[in-house]
């Protein structure tokens, strides 16, 4: 019986370009949300984000990302700081 070597063969992923970079389509969501709920609006409770975040069903990420926000009330621009969104 003889010991027969095993050649490195790495795999190359050849999907790797056609991913999305980073997680710019859950934050362009994130954005639509935050559009969406500030129209018309000044300041917006943290349970009322969640709500219409779930109900958007967003990403497990950012609804936790909303979860951990101090209860309270939020402008657009400090929920959006707060969450990684780009609206102000």
């Amino acid at each position: 019986m003889t010991d027969t070597p095993v050649a490195d063969t790495s795999v190359t992923d050849t999907s790797v370009g056609d991913a999305p970079v980073g997680d710019e389509p859950d934050i362009r969501r994130l954005d639509d949300l935050l559009e969406d709920l500030y129209h018309g609006q000044e300041r917006i409770t943290q349970a009322t984000i969640y709500r219409r975040a779930v109900a958007a069903e967003l990403p497990a990420q950012l609804l936790t990302r909303i979860a951990a926000l101090p209860e309270g009330e939020y402008a657009v621009d400090e929920a959006a700081d707060l969450l990684g969104g780009s609206v102000t």
